[in-house]
């Protein structure tokens, strides 16, 4: 049961909670990913079967996304988001014990990935709302949830960086301890949201509904402004070390550093100031300057002669891209505050589709290059014959789309507050 109307000071563990479950989703996300090559030598798992894996968490994450619509607002705060983070523990104890004690190991990742996917779904749909609904000024809401969404970042260079020193301390034959050490940060969320002052759903006789919510035009360019931030967002950052290493020739450990690495604390930097300073910006403004801003990087990365300027426009895309998530979220919120967690998880599940085909069209168009968009290939610098400069040029009407959308969000302006009509 959620707990009465508290003081705003009351919720402060409420915060840090939710910050913590954030950088559970980065492990969720991320973790594996760098384990690949160990379960490669280790358990002689194919590349093909590898790709599974990550395909595997993130369709579980959709479908639990999806779910989340039809119980969240009934059910309350406190379930699930106590059962995200014991899944997300268990999952990632199953992945250090299950490959080893069962026939097939890649099966036993398998079953790890899904515990720990439907943690990580809980969480993106949950830890929005609660820090949305939490008793914050309206003009520090938006602080807010960038603020909370800084934390991903942080999480994602806490793994990366925690995975990589470790495996070299203890060497890649006690992987293993890896996940087990993870695990504990869930464990420990796991018994604070069992003591932590939540807030109350939105009740359904108050709630504006699934139907009205998408019959209403505001509500729609939401959704694409959803898959089109989490598209700009991820393609970048999923290409941007094979981008670095092959199409602009710098090692293997400096695309790391440079693309992704780099990336990554330039989002978090980007969410952290907002959070901390940015309450009295014109979010929407800021919004279109940042998506603008992401499309001309695109476009330099693309484009650029000069590898130091390939990658610091790489790099660059990650602070102009910071807000778009956390920001959409913050207009919606404001334009429908009775949406619930219903709403909050179709927008989850939006992004999500836009992170997926984002990485998904840049590796089309790629191929493309050695058809169609031959001729395009050919008048941009030389990338090894990848075709990433041209598909990163074309995907900057990503970030652009955007820019468009977000222009044509704050035309008609105030809150859709209506109950839900009788069905």
């Amino acid at each position: 049961m959620n707990s009465p109307a508290l003081p705003a000071s009351a919720y402060a563990g409420t915060k840090r909670a939710s910050y913590t479950g954030l950088v559970i989703q980065a492990i969720v996300n991320n973790l594996a990913p760098l384990l690949f090559v160990v379960f490669h030598t280790q358990f002689n798992i194919p590349l093909a079967q590898l790709a599974v894996l990550a395909s595997l968490n993130f369709v579980v994450q959709l479908l639990t996304d999806f779910a989340c619509m039809f119980f969240v607002d009934k059910v309350g705060y406190r379930v699930p988001i106590v059962l995200a983070q014991a899944l997300a523990a268990l999952g990632f104890v199953l992945m250090a014990i299950l490959p080893t004690v069962l026939g097939d190991p890649f099966v036993g990742l398998c079953i790890a990935v899904v515990f720990y996917a439907i943690g990580g779904g809980l969480l993106e749909v949950l830890a929005s709302p609660i820090i949305e609904h939490l008793p914050t000024p309206a003009d520090q809401k938006a602080s807010g949830m960038a603020m909370l969404h800084s934390f991903y970042c942080w999480g994602q260079l806490a793994v990366v960086a925690g995975t990589t020193l470790m495996l070299s301390v203890i060497g890649r034959e006690n992987w293993a301890v890896l996940p087990l050490l993870w695990a504990i940060v869930p464990a420990i969320n796991t018994i604070v949201f069992m003591r932590v002052p939540l807030p109350e759903t939105v009740a359904d006789e108050h709630r504006t509904s699934m139907r009205s919510l998408f019959g209403t035009p505001m509500f729609l360019a939401a959704l694409v402004l959803m898959m089109t931030g989490g598209a700009a967002e991820l393609t970048i950052s999923q290409w941007s070390s094979f981008f670095a290493e092959t199409g602009i020739g710098v090692s293997k450990a400096m695309g790391d550093l440079l693309g992704p690495g780099l990336f990554a604390l330039l989002m978090g930097l980007g969410r952290f100031s907002y959070g901390m300073w940015g309450h009295g910006l014109d979010l929407r403004k800021l919004l279109l300057a940042s998506s603008i801003g992401a499309a001309l990087c695109y476009i330099v990365a693309a484009t650029s002669t000069i590898a130091a300027v390939s990658l610091i426009a790489t790099a660059l895309c990650g602070l102009m891209v910071a807000l778009l998530w956390p920001g959409t979220f913050s207009l919606t919120a404001a334009r429908f505050p009775l949406g619930g967690a219903a709403m909050f998880a179709v927008l989850a599940l939006a992004g999500d589709a836009g992170g997926a085909g984002g990485p998904a069209l840049a590796g089309g168009l790629a191929v493309a290059t050695h058809g169609w968009l031959a001729p395009l290939a050919a008048l941009l610098p030389d990338d090894g014959g990848h075709g990433l400069r041209t598909a990163l040029l074309l995907c900057a009407l990503i970030p652009a789309v955007f820019a468009v959308t977000v222009w044509r969000f704050g035309r008609s302006t105030g809150p859709v507050t209506d109950a839900p009509e009788p069905t």
